[in-house]
């Protein structure tokens, strides 16, 4: 069973008026399995997902059977800090998420995806355009993955662990990849040659292929 659920001020759930931290949004996801039951999980997250996945190991590691982290972070290196800082600054100048996503989509992709598939581009700059998307969460998000710094803490993660990484990620860089994989010795690192944030779309089959065979190898 796959449960697949929007943040707090992500898609269709609560918006998030206020600072928030990673603790909190764990906090929240806890809360949905309590609600629906789940004693424990294999928890998957992507990019902020993967902190959330973090701090719920912290509070509550009983309840994490495994943790596969997808272009992710435990902290931020200068260039991806610089480029959050920038994506958040512009909704706040521009207010048009139209415009926020022509300046922040080539970050998301390869240079080769981008250049290769001008139509996929178009679609994905559409998503990210949605003028329903709450600009205030959206910082307030923005701004808890800043704040956020858990080097001194991953190393005390003891489940199974998975960290993926797009090569030319400039987000969650391979330089912030290599801090997780450096203070987790006993974590797989999968890296996808060809891709950046968006390694998911990018190389579809070999992230799939890799996400299936972790949970058929850590599931009894």
């Amino acid at each position: 069973r796959v449960i697949a659920f929007d943040n707090p001020g992500s898609g269709k759930s609560s918006p998030v008026p206020a600072g928030v931290t990673m603790a909190d949004l764990a906090r929240a996801t806890l809360a949905l399995m309590d609600h629906l039951k789940i004693d424990a999980a294999h928890i998957v997250g992507r990019s902020m997902g993967g902190a959330v996945a973090q701090e719920m190991y912290f509070a509550q590691p009983n309840r994490i059977r495994t943790i596969a982290m997808a272009a992710s972070l435990a902290k931020l290196d200068p260039i991806g800090d610089r480029l959050i800082r920038n994506m958040r600054d512009i909704i706040g100048w521009r207010k048009s998420w139209t415009e926020w996503a022509k300046v922040a989509s080539p970050v998301f992709v390869s240079p080769k995806f981008f250049n290769e598939n001008p139509d996929r581009m178009a679609d994905i700059e559409r998503l990210l355009g949605d003028e329903s998307r709450d600009q205030v969460s959206y910082t307030n998000l923005a701004n808890s993955i800043l704040a956020y710094d858990a080097l001194d803490r991953i190393g005390s993660i003891k489940c199974p662990t998975l960290i993926m990484a797009g090569r030319v990620d400039p987000i969650c860089s391979m330089n912030s990849t290599q801090w997780m994989a450096d203070r987790m010795p006993h974590a797989e690192l999968v890296v996808f040659e060809n891709s950046s944030h968006f390694f998911l779309m990018e190389e579809a089959p070999k992230a799939m292929a890799t996400i299936k065979q972790w949970l058929t190898r850590h599931t009894p």
